[in-house]
């Protein structure tokens, strides 16, 4: 009997999430990410207290990755921009498309371009040139004219700092980590991070509502 994720290494650990027996290899790599682990998984709560040390290098290297691209933001555009990062995580390009870094690198600097426009009192929509970046686009003016719907004060000029921010990390990242969807990936963890307890850098404020 093989395990049921890998079918090739040998189960021995009881999944909850599955509630199955799976090999402790697939258990450590896709455990919150292809498996969604309840928070009473034993093997859960030990990789919180006692993480492995190669999973603290990976942790240290993408602080050290990524402060460049957070370096200069305040607190609020902190928060702004984990809540764009959020939204890219969870984007899903349609049909049989990839979003790369490329994407959000575009996504961001078409949005930052129309807010940066704005601000100087002139209407005119910047377009991003691939057609997952266009619907990445789409979704970040979407979820910026929502938070103004809920009376969320959002200044162009600020947000278009966070999707510069965006972008510079989208291009940046993968002159250290080669790849095509390296910046995602990182942010993937990072969030993952998040998700789990831990704190990704420079945590941002409670609440972007100003009084």
């Amino acid at each position: 009997m093989s395990c049921p994720i890998c079918h090739t290494r040998k189960p021995r650990r009881a999944c909850p999430a599955l509630h199955q027996t799976i090999c402790p290899v697939c258990c450590g790599t896709k455990r919150l990410t292809e498996i969604q682990c309840p928070d009473d998984c034993t093997y859960l709560t030990s990789a919180r207290e006692h993480p492995a040390a190669v999973v603290k290098r990976q942790q240290e290297h993408d602080v050290e990755i990524l402060l460049p691209t957070l370096q200069g933001l305040t607190e609020r555009q902190h928060q702004l921009f984990f809540l764009l990062q959020s939204l890219i995580a969870r984007h899903t390009p349609e049909g049989f498309s990839r979003l790369l870094d490329d994407d959000v690198a575009e996504a961001a600097a078409a949005v930052a371009a129309t807010l940066e426009t704005a601000a100087r009192g002139v209407i005119y929509e910047h377009a991003a040139q691939s057609l997952p970046a266009q619907r990445l686009a789409s979704e970040m003016k979407a979820v910026i004219a929502d938070m103004e719907k809920q009376g969320v004060r959002v200044y162009d000029r600020e947000v278009a700092i966070v999707l510069r921010a965006i972008e510079k990390g989208a291009r940046e990242t993968r002159k250290i980590e080669p790849g095509d969807a390296s910046y995602l990936a990182l942010m993937a963890r990072l969030l993952q991070r998040n998700r789990t307890g831990a704190q990704p850098p420079a945590e941002p404020a409670r609440s972007l509502i100003i009084p």
